[in-house]
């Protein structure tokens, strides 16, 4: 049973507290974890037919990922690392930096060292910096095995390069955000529209259309273009962004992906896009799509949300109440000036997804509850989206402070 909010703005000595809290966990596990999709790093899976199986592997990971009980030491999986985890820190750490003066070098010790272990983690041999996951990953339409960058990693680590620069000053962040948008260009395929409109593939090795994942890519490339005024970003930017408002639905909602069985709609993905639907407009300084990102925001505030501040996770059912799901609501909220709602949310989120010990919980179900913190997809992400907000509200009361989106 969940229980319901009634205070109204969450006050900051409380989001500080929590903030405090998560990152002492982060910490103390030092950026270890594990992940909802990790069952492959066991040694069963080093087996040839284990090895092999797409089916067996895909079934393997569906059952890990939705198992209450942490299974995943019996089963030989070991905690872990990764840059997704890192860079969700990285950002957290860059707000926290810019409206907290009394602990900037402690923010700066530990982006410089998130900076550090991410640079150590890049893929070799493309054009630019690109990240993968540390896990071998069995998806519907493709095999993506551990190292093997893909958009959305690196477009997440990329957008925290980009805040680490715009925040903290890192000229190093800036470079490496600008090789990763070269990455984008040259060693991903594109699956191109007859109107010249094009999705980037999720990998160099697929050509899997996923709306979310082509916007992170158009992110970079608008955030890449404010920073060097080159042309190629803005206009690849441009013609991915079209090819996602093009396959916008009626009511505004976007389907995950396009020419699979992959139609629904969910939260996270949703705000995935309209946050970077903003950031692209803010950066590219082009605003076309203004009509589909404005009919974006309401589907997503009316259908995302309950009346009582609960992320739902479709569009038209609220379980799983999920981790990832809740930080996201919390940054498009702040991304489209809900700092309200942003709040509510927040508040929801302390108190029915955050552990004892710092951590957050992976999904709320309506009979069960998976407890188990996941570093990549709960934890991480919940100190970023806490830190945004906790900048947010801080900088609404300074209106001369800028708080552009990343």
């Amino acid at each position: 049973m969940t229980t319901a909010v009634a205070e109204p703005l969450p006050t900051v000595r409380r989001l500080r507290a929590a903030l405090d809290a998560t990152d002492s966990y982060v910490n103390e596990n030092e950026f270890l974890g594990y992940d909802p999709y990790d069952a492959l790093s066991s040694p069963i899976f080093r087996l040839p037919f284990m090895r092999s199986s797409h089916y067996v592997r895909l079934a393997a990971q569906q059952a890990l990922k939705r198992l209450p009980v942490n299974a995943r030491p019996l089963l030989g999986i070991r905690r872990h690392g990764g840059p997704v985890t890192y860079a969700w820190m990285l950002e957290g750490y860059a707000h926290l930096w810019a409206i907290d003066a009394d602990r900037r070098n402690y923010y700066v010790e530990q982006a410089e060292m998130c900076m550090r272990r991410i640079a150590a983690l890049r893929s070799p041999g493309y054009s630019g910096d690109c990240w993968g996951y540390e896990f071998d990953w069995e998806a519907r339409y493709a095999t993506i095995p551990a190292g093997v960058p893909n958009i959305v990693a690196t477009g997440i680590v990329a957008n925290a390069l980009f805040e680490a620069r715009r925040l903290v000053g890192s000229g190093a962040a800036r470079d490496s955000c600008l090789r990763s948008a070269e990455f984008l260009l040259h060693d991903l395929r594109r699956t191109t529209a007859t109107d010249g409109s094009f999705c980037w593939s999720y990998s160099p090795g697929d050509d899997q259309v996923v709306l979310n994942a082509t916007m992170k890519g158009a992110r970079l490339c608008a955030q890449a273009y404010s920073m060097t005024g080159d042309v190629r970003f803005r206009d690849a930017a441009r013609e991915t962004v079209a090819f996602v408002v093009g396959h916008q639905r009626a009511d505004g909602g976007w389907p995950y992906a396009i020419g699979d069985t992959r139609s629904w709609v969910d939260n996270f993905h949703t705000g995935y896009v309209l946050d970077c639907l903003e950031s692209y407009e803010h950066h590219a300084g082009d605003d076309s799509f203004r009509a589909a990102k404005e009919s974006g925001w309401r589907y997503y505030r009316s259908r995302f949300l309950t009346e009582d501040y609960v992320p739902r996770y479709f569009d038209d059912r609220l379980y799983p109440t999920d981790a990832t799901a809740c930080a996201q609501t919390i940054s498009t909220l702040c991304t489209y000036g809900d700092i309200e709602a942003a709040s509510y949310v927040a508040l929801w989120t302390l108190a029915n997804m955050r552990r004892s010990d710092g951590a957050f919980i992976y999904q709320r179900h309506a009979h069960y509850t998976n407890r188990i913190p996941y570093m990549r997809w709960s934890v991480a992400p919940m100190f970023c989206a806490l830190a945004r907000l906790l900048r947010a509200i801080e900088t609404s009361a300074r209106p001369d402070e800028s708080d552009q989106p990343s």
